[in-house]
């Protein structure tokens, strides 16, 4: 009798998979964090609406069908990918910091790890300087939830520094920010510096003109 898992056409499911919707070729494999990485992927790299299931389920190796097993809907994924690329970025920064007392080193840390996170390959971090799918509208306070939570990280750093009385902490945050998701659209792997590099430079910058201003006063 032919081997249920090897002689059969190639993307064609075998009568077990119909009958139990277990893809053989991924068994025990956790299939829900694939789906996951295989989503953030393919969502940095098609955009969200020009995604489907058909395509996540055909990178990951699963029967479309095994999808729904895990996730209601492309939105529910998106979610996660969501939830879990920001918990990335939120571990990334507490650990980051965690050594350190003086709050400008702090605040260098934080960019390091950001732009090391921001810049990896995993394509989580592709929902950080987009726009939420309109079709998830419902789902905002979630997400926003979940930024909020990463930049609450941020802003207890920036609340520590030294700033000019004049400085507005929630627009230095947003500066801050907007200035490091601004590298994804111009880093390039192969030249310029190194993410942790463009983290430092930044802070480099900040720093300098900080102390310009104290030098004046």
């Amino acid at each position: 009798m032919a081997n249920d898992t090897t002689e059969r056409r190639v993307g064609r499911p075998s009568r077990r998979e119909m009958l139990t919707g277990v893809d053989l070729a991924t068994e025990g494999v956790d299939r829900f964090q694939l789906i996951v990485n295989t989503s953030a992927k393919l969502f940095s790299e098609k955009g969200f609406d020009r995604t489907s299931i058909r395509d996540i389920a055909s990178a990951a190796g699963l029967l479309p069908g095994s999808l729904y097993y895990y996730f209601k809907s492309k939105e529910e994924i998106f979610l996660e990918v969501h939830s879990q690329g920001m918990k990335i970025l939120s571990d990334a920064a507490r650990e980051a910091i965690a050594p350190h007392k003086d709050p400008w080193c702090k605040l260098e840390a934080l960019a390091v790890a950001h732009s090391q996170v921001l810049l990896d390959d995993s394509g989580f971090m592709f929902m950080v300087a987009a726009r939420f799918p309109e079709c998830i509208a419902e789902q905002n306070q979630i997400l926003m939830k979940q930024r909020d939570e990463y930049e609450a990280i941020i802003a207890e750093v920036i609340g520590e520094l030294d700033l000019a009385a004049d400085i507005d902490s929630d627009v230095f945050r947003l500066q801050f920010l907007g200035a490091l998701n601004w590298a994804q659209t111009w880093y390039r792997k192969d030249r310029g510096m190194a993410p942790k590099d463009i983290g430092k430079h930044l802070v480099k910058i900040l720093c300098s003109a900080h102390n310009g201003t104290v030098r004046e006063k």
